[in-house]
């Protein structure tokens, strides 16, 4: 590996963490995501020189609070006004703990606080979530954008107006309890969802899953539900990130290229990943009449999962699962996937009609899936020259350069 990818996967698990560290003690998620970038810079700059360090984590943590330090000191002596930003920075040089030993400690705890502070009812939802998957997730601009189907420079303004509001409004970093918790727990949930997603397929770049980010989701997950065992839909979000967590090995072969879910060979599914979210779907159901909209993807998930082959899946309680979701929590991606769910349960002519209907809806022109979708079924239905200029279209759309690779085969009319 190069000094330069070690650096980056070292980014990758550090970022949220250092970010959480630092903003405990700072008090200014913004100021805390500054000063961790500025010390993965100085680490690209210094490790290809100097060679990597013994202890990365620690060597990015002491850079990233000395930056801290600097600035809040900086900022003091450019501005009289600000005596209580010194007494904060007095308090502040006192309290700062041994770095090196401090590496693990209430490193949950930590992230919890960032995550839930993020998620500030304060903060309308959509810089909620853009602020948390950018400090929690490590997720780039980009990226971020074409998880929300919006124009970059769109989240890149969100993420700077939520900093701004929360350090202007001197929120605490904390994770809140009782009613206000509850408050939160949507905004909360979206992100962890939101970094999965990012993780299971990646937006852009050279490689179709990230372990690391769905890891890291599901680890946040799980804490939440620990933390909050009675909320079904915190259970159910678990329980769906386990049951797509269990198809890892069998999603890409050796050389990382995608193998779709029909193909996939599922004696590599991880099954003990199966039953747990099966345990996890069951505890969330037994709180719930009216199952909320993670709940109900996770049920899509368990036929999946309780499928042996493709053919054993019950495609008809799939496509009722999705009309129930759109009901539930409307959206131009739910209504594509139930295109494909209406086409494997009663045929591609029908499934079709469903894509068809989202043909000028503004939210998918940007995006791959609809082309992508709208491929398949016309492939199936043997419109074979339409079928290959949408997976043509859906190759240009998409960002992701494993994803580009399969879906200009397809165009070519490559069988894969």
């Amino acid at each position: 590996m190069t000094t330069s990818a070690t650096v980056e996967a070292v980014w990758r698990i550090e970022q949220p963490k250092l970010a959480a560290r630092l903003t405990r003690y700072l008090r200014d998620v913004g100021l805390a995501e500054e000063v961790v970038q500025d010390a993965f810079l100085q680490a690209l700059e210094r490790w290809p020189r100097d060679g990597i360090p013994r202890n990365p984590a620690a060597w990015l943590t002491r850079v990233a609070t000395n930056r801290a330090l600097d600035r809040l000191r900086r900022t003091v002596m450019l501005d009289g006004k600000h005596r209580e930003l010194a007494i904060d920075l007095s308090e502040l040089e006192r309290e700062m703990p041994d770095i090196e030993a401090a590496l693990d400690e209430d490193i949950d705890d930590d992230l919890l606080r960032l995550i839930f502070t993020a998620c500030h009812p304060l903060l309308p939802a959509e810089q909620r979530a853009a602020l948390a998957l950018r400090m929690l997730g490590g997720l780039s601009t980009p990226e971020i954008a074409r998880a929300f189907l919006v124009p970059e420079a769109t989240v890149a303004q969100r993420i700077v107006r939520a900093k701004r509001a929360l350090r202007d409004a001197g929120i605490a970093f904390e994770t809140p309890r009782g009613e206000e918790r509850r408050e939160r727990l949507a905004a909360v949930l979206e992100v962890v969802y939101l970094v999965f997603n990012e993780g299971y397929v990646a937006s852009a770049g050279l490689d179709w899953l990230r372990a690391d980010l769905c890891s890291e989701a599901l680890r946040l997950g799980r804490s939440l539900a620990a933390l909050m065992p009675e909320e079904p839909e915190a259970l159910g979000l678990v329980a769906l990130m386990e049951f797509n967590a269990s198809r890892f090995a069998a999603r890409t072969d050796r050389a990382g290229n995608p193998i779709l879910l029909l193909d996939q060979d599922r004696s590599r599914w991880d099954w003990s990943l199966i039953r747990r979210g099966l345990d996890g779907l069951n505890r969330a159901m037994a709180l719930t009449p009216t199952p909320g909209p993670y709940l109900l993807q996770a049920m899509i998930a368990a036929c999946h999962g309780r499928a042996v082959s493709m053919a054993d899946t019950d495609w008809i309680a799939i496509a009722a699962y999705y009309q129930a979701l759109a009901l539930a929590a409307p959206s131009p991606i739910v209504e594509v996937n139930r295109a494909v769910a209406v086409g494997m349960a009663f045929g591609p002519a029908q499934g079709l009609a469903v894509a068809d209907a989202l043909q000028d809806e503004p939210r998918l022109r940007d995006s791959h899936l609809l082309p992508t979708v709208r491929g398949h079924l016309l492939e199936k239905l043997g419109r074979t020259e339409e079928a290959l200029a949408e997976f043509h279209r859906a190759a240009e759309l998409t960002g992701n350069e494993r994803e580009r690779a399969l879906l200009l085969a397809r165009a070519a009319g490559g069988d894969v």
